[in-house]
């Protein structure tokens, strides 16, 4: 995702819904480490989900009708999108 236009999104461990997105992920790990957060910080790409764009860069391919409905492509996330984890605001 370098050279695309990305964002910085924190989940917390255990929480349902992001809790901050940043521009720079140097921001965000500023922030993590003020806090003292544990959770996982994910790069997502702008304009476009998570699906066309792992489709699109060859990480997964739909193999199955279940693979092509809302409810699959709206949950979707990849293991190929950059991520890290951290503990009490230091990464692992």
């Amino acid at each position: 995702m370098d050279t695309e236009k990305i964002v910085w999104v924190f989940n917390s461990a255990g929480g349902k819904f992001p809790g901050a997105v940043f521009s720079r992920k140097e921001l965000a790990e500023q922030w993590i480490k003020l806090n003292k957060l544990t959770g996982t910080l994910t790069a997502y790409p702008l304009d476009v989900c998570v699906y066309d764009w792992a489709v699109n860069n060859g990480y997964f391919s739909p193999k199955t009708d279940e693979h092509r409905t809302p409810e699959f492509i709206g949950k979707f996330t990849s293991a190929s999108q950059e991520h890290y984890h951290y503990e009490d605001g230091s990464s692992d």
